[in-house]
């Protein structure tokens, strides 16, 4: 991972944000956060519309020509508004609007969005909010898996491709793009240090790792390359053979220009680096397989989770049903646990169930009530809870996880979402993941789906 702590953060807006944590992680985070709540209530992509976004989060947007791209402000009653621009690029305004809305998830942003206006109060270290407020956006408008081809080439001609076809950002589809492939590469987000007239003068904001990738690069880096260099304006893009730093072995970087922080004039930079010598590395995948959850595979410590509901102990459908009859143990296990506290049968709790040295069970309070539903009733937010602890424990025992696709069939979920969860959470920490789907022939596909709590794929 990226040693953030060697970037000195200073602007105090980020510093109030943060407390002690690394900001990086945190924006991270919240902006997942409003992306699962937005989902639950409705919000559909690709493409992801950040118009109705800041509806659902009750932020006011209106059309004003007289600004450059767009701003966020309070009004008379303290409820947030968006002006933008509505003459720009379709790309541009939806990035902007992005952007704005990732301002609203600071302490400080009513406070700060009133003294915006003036160029002249531009800070020197204001870039640090706005890379936040971009690292943001970038999630907002490419949220989920599922809607590029993993197998697409990593490089700058595609993401520009992408960029047209998607209608997002360049800096939004180089960070899909980097995180679903298992081609060996790093993204990584450059901007001049000033703009004084040094042009090799470069910052590295922040980069990410393919799950394959092994140029782990420090946040702040100091670069000097003639590559990103030239790419000296928006659109802008260079290709060659650059050493990034005298420590760093010669690497081949794409690169592209992108719209500078406000009020700077050159561009920031997104470039795609790959060792020119690459050593193939294990890749980390989710592991999908035809099978029973139930009889899980291989050897050692092996966990199977699976997602019940927060309104009754008893399993009366789905894969909790189906445990029972193997594991009558687990069940009882769980009533238990539910009538010692009434807490305890809370969205994004989980139980713990051991039923030998070899195979435990995990219980994932995921689903808000049971029955039927004209809205999902999976809880995206608290499965992330959930698959935070289950990381944990599997971490700690050197344990395999096993589940059928979970939150899927009674919750009604999105496996595009949850997979993507599993494989951020649990697969890119290293923890074997298998998942289960019952052959067609056991059962029948659909007495299958229902017993499992999943949904059969073709």
């Amino acid at each position: 991972m990226v040693d953030h702590e060697k970037m000195a953060w200073t602007n105090p807006s980020v510093l109030r944000f943060a407390a002690g944590l690394d900001p990086i992680d945190l924006i991270t985070l919240k902006a997942k956060d409003i992306v699962m709540r937005a989902i639950q209530e409705g919000w559909e992509g690709p493409p992801f519309d950040p118009f109705k976004l800041a509806s659902l989060l009750k932020i006011l947007t209106i059309p004003k020509d007289e600004v450059l791209d767009a701003r966020i402000l309070p009004t008379a009653s303290q409820r947030l508004l968006i002006e933008f621009n509505p003459s720009r690029p379709s790309g541009r305004t939806r990035f902007s609007i992005a952007h704005e809305i990732a301002h609203s998830l600071f302490p400080d942003c009513i406070e700060s969005a009133r003294n915006r206006s003036r160029k002249a109060e531009i800070k020197q270290d204001d870039w640090q909010l706005e890379l936040l407020c971009d690292i943001a956006a970038s999630e907002f408008l490419m949220p989920t898996g599922g809607d590029i081809d993993s197998a697409t080439p990593v490089n700058i001609d595609n993401l520009l491709r992408l960029q047209r076809q998607f209608d997002v950002s360049t800096e939004a589809i180089a960070t899909r793009l980097t995180k679903i492939t298992s081609e060996p590469c790093t993204m990584i987000a450059v901007a001049r240090v000033s703009d004084a007239d040094n042009p090799s003068a470069y910052r590295l904001d922040y980069s990410r790792l393919s799950r394959t990738s092994n140029i782990d690069l420090s946040q702040g880096l100091l670069i000097k390359d003639n590559v990103i260099s030239q790419c000296t304006a928006v659109g802008y893009t260079a290709k060659g053979k650059g050493i990034l730093a005298d420590s760093i072995p010669e690497l081949y970087l794409e690169c592209v220009g992108i719209p500078p922080y406000p009020g700077r004039i050159f561009p920031r930079v997104i470039g795609i680096a790959k060792q020119l010598d690459h050593k193939p590395s294990k890749v980390r995948i989710l592991v999908t397989l035809r099978g029973n959850a139930l009889s899980p595979r291989g050897t050692g410590l092996k966990i199977i989770a699976h997602v019940v509901n927060d309104k009754t102990a008893s399993w009366g459908a789905g894969f909790g049903h189906a445990i029972r009859t193997p594991f009558p143990t687990v069940q009882e296990d769980f009533k238990k646990w539910c009538a010692t506290s009434v807490e305890n049968l809370s969205l994004g709790n989980i139980h713990v169930s051991v039923i030998s040295e070899n195979l435990w069970v995990v219980s994932m309070i995921a689903q808000h009530g049971y029955g039927e539903s004209s809205k999902p009733r999976i809880r995206y937010a608290a499965l992330r809870d959930c698959l935070i602890q289950l990381k944990e424990i599997a971490l700690n025992k050197a344990a395999s996880i096993h589940m059928p696709r979970i939150g899927t069939g009674y919750a009604g979920g999105n496996w595009s979402y949850i997979s993507e969860m599993i494989d951020d959470l649990l697969v890119m920490n290293a923890i074997p993941v298998t998942i289960y789907i019952l052959p067609e022939n056991d059962l029948g596909e659909i007495q299958g789906a229902l017993a499992l709590g999943t949904s059969i794929s073709q």
